[in-house]
């Protein structure tokens, strides 16, 4: 279904490691697009419809964050371990292993939209431009927004979702089915569900140690380490031109993306209209038309 990769492998950061796929070739002209995957905690493999980017000429990188998917998994490390600063690291690292440090184009999608933010504000000299699909600027906006959306669920499931949080009965299946409901509104609403976004999900499931410390037990229960986190007071340091992508129906609502297109300097904002969280799977077409026109724009 998706390109056949040019070169997969992983690369040394410390002691762990860091799995990547590429498709297309490095050297080919245009400057590679890396992928950042969302969580904290996901997977590359709900993001693979962007290799169709690699057959207009722009080589694609994607890789598996430190804690899940193929690169090194660490159960057993605490909260101090899994900082906004590793894998701020962790990118640097896959840059220079693989060569394209000094000239690359980044994609984030939710969480790595975010981290894509920090990396930004820093002002690499090798980063040409930035995607941020569906990410908020600030994690209070995001807590309170989810507050608004899970309000306009229906009494019933409201009444499960706080009944079981109460109680911190969050794998209760009547919790769980609530959870369902507000993921399918906000989170992704193609039926069926893409199997590469199946697979990511398992993956998450499967270890959970990232998004449970970072994040918390859902998207609308954020209690974890980034419950705080912002980069709104920095956006105005980011020097290269900025796309921001967001759903009409996405948990990551407009006022989440909104500092970042009032504080970027050279920013624009599409919202597609029948999406939610993942316009990338919910519409491949007008979303992959929105790409190419953003990365043609590049020069």
């Amino acid at each position: 279904m998706f390109a056949t990769p040019s070169a997969t492998g992983t690369v040394p950061f410390g002691e762990h490691r860091t799995w990547y796929r590429v498709t297309g070739e490095l050297d080919a002209g245009n400057p590679p697009l890396v992928v950042m995957h969302g969580g904290p905690g996901s997977t590359h493999d709900y993001l693979l419809s962007l290799t169709e980017l690699a057959g207009q000429g722009w080589p694609v990188i994607h890789y598996d964050q430190l804690g899940n998917g193929a690169s090194t998994h660490l159960p057993g490390r605490d909260a101090d371990f899994w900082t906004v600063d590793l894998f701020l690291r962790e990118l640097d690292n896959l840059l220079e292993h693989l060569g394209v440090a000094d000239d690359y184009i980044l994609f984030g999608q939710s969480w790595g939209g975010m981290l894509a933010a920090e990396h930004a504000v820093r002002q690499p000299a090798g980063l040409r431009g930035m995607v941020i699909a569906n990410s908020p600027a600030s994690m209070p906006l995001w807590r309170a927004e989810a507050l608004r959306l899970r309000a306009g669920l229906p009494e019933a499931l409201q009444e499960a979702l706080n009944r079981h949080e109460a109680t911190g009965a969050f794998d209760d299946p009547e919790y769980q089915h609530a959870m369902y409901a507000y993921y399918q509104r906000h989170v992704c609403r193609a039926d069926p569900i893409p199997p590469e976004v199946m697979r990511t999900l398992m993956a998450l499931g499967s270890d959970p140690t990232v998004y449970g410390t970072m994040n918390g037990p859902n998207d609308f229960t954020v209690i974890g380490t980034l419950r705080d986190w912002s980069v709104v007071d920095r956006l105005h340091a980011v020097e290269v031109p900025t796309l921001l992508i967001s759903g009409r129906h996405d948990e990551a609502t407009p006022a989440t993306v909104q500092p970042f297109y009032d504080e970027i300097p050279d920013v624009s904002w599409e919202i597609l209209e029948n999406s939610s969280h993942m316009p990338h799977v919910e519409e491949p077409e007008r979303f992959t038309e929105v790409m190419t026109e953003y990365l043609g724009s590049l020069g």
